[in-house]
């Protein structure tokens, strides 16, 4: 796995639960997605060999650079992890200190690390020490939030310990713990961490579309921005912002630009995976995609009737015909996701 550059014109794709599988993580690439993040891997389960974590630590060469990232509470499964990890070829790391769905919460893993700041810091210093036996040098950044409650905000003390850790960037969610993703992302801190550290910050939340990718960096000097829930309605949202980036006009997002996205996504899926559960999964997905077209109802119910691959194709290939619809018509809800 090679390294990569953390600049304003590279955007990252977060790593999001139940979505950031290696078929969309490529797809993202396919886009203009400069570094992609897996979704979150336990330790504890790497450590058993669940059987499930060879899933989500799929990776292949046209994947790279692709962050892999681990959540837990418990430090002494970290260092055997992390260098069976390492042995395998990863170099690119980051700990999860920031979801805040309640499974995660319930281990004391995610965003409840953050009421213990003396155990995330070592559990990070780990990753970092076992990351350097990489031959070609590990990194490892951490993601998280403003703190686990609001007057709890425990951000900035964490940067500067993690930064003394030897961590090599960090992403921020300016949430708290206990907002899940209510209200609004609190743009003023993630300038309030750039002015605080040295390292590069990544900046997260809210970011729904390429002008709000643009708004972000101007607004609070970060060093990279991270989509998320943007990137799961339009994976194109990286060619999006770096055209606006360079003043260079956008392709209309139409159905049949959005059907090109489908059947990119479909193959990937096919080739990658082609497994019973990633067809349904697929399937489930496509809908998303055609978010602010007409029909996206019956485009649903007729994906529910594929059985096999080509039906699939040949039902979300009708996206292509879709016009815009009016604001009255069903859309596709968003999911519950950790980011």
């Amino acid at each position: 796995m090679s390294g990569f550059t953390i600049t304003p014109d590279n955007p990252w794709l977060a790593p999001l639960a139940g979505y950031s599988d290696l078929p969309f993580r490529l797809l993202a690439k396919r886009y203009g997605c400069a570094v992609r993040c897996s979704e979150m891997v336990s330790a504890k389960g790497m450590a058993f060999k669940n059987s499930g974590t060879r899933r989500l630590i799929a990776t292949c060469p046209e994947d790279d650079p692709m962050i892999l990232q681990l959540f837990g509470s418990e430090p002494q499964f970290f260092g055997p992890v992390m260098e069976k990890l390492v042995s395998m070829g990863y170099r690119n790391f980051d700990l999860n200190a920031g979801c805040p769905v309640r499974k995660v919460l319930k281990s004391g893993s995610g965003v409840q690390l953050m009421q213990d700041l003396d155990k995330l810091v070592e559990i990070a210093a780990i990753m970092v020490e076992k990351a350097a036996a990489h031959p070609e040098g590990g990194r490892v950044g951490v993601k998280f939030r403003l703190g686990f409650e609001k007057g709890e905000e425990v951000f900035l003390d964490l940067a500067r310990r993690l930064e003394g850790a030897g961590v090599d960037w960090l992403t921020l969610h300016p949430r708290y713990g206990k907002q899940m993703f209510a209200g609004k992302a609190n743009w003023e801190k993630l300038a309030e961490l750039k002015r605080a550290v040295s390292l590069p910050v990544i900046g997260s939340g809210d970011l729904y579309t390429a002008e709000d990718g643009v708004r972000c960096l101007e607004e609070t000097g970060v060093d990279a921005i991270m989509f998320a829930r943007g990137a799961l309605f339009d994976p194109s949202i990286f060619a999006r912002f770096i055209a606006l980036r360079r003043g260079e006009p956008m392709v209309p997002r139409d159905g049949a630009f959005l059907a090109g996205i489908v059947r990119e996504h479909i193959r990937l899926t096919r080739e990658f995976e082609g497994d019973g559960r990633s067809f349904r999964k697929i399937r489930s997905i496509i809908p998303r995609y055609a978010k602010g077209l007409k029909g996206i109802r019956a485009l649903r119910a007729s994906l529910l009737q594929c059985t096999d691959w080509e039906a699939l194709e040949a039902a979300a290939s009708v996206i292509a015909g879709l016009e815009p619809a009016d604001p009255s018509d069903e859309e596709p809800a968003v999911d519950v996701i950790c980011e």
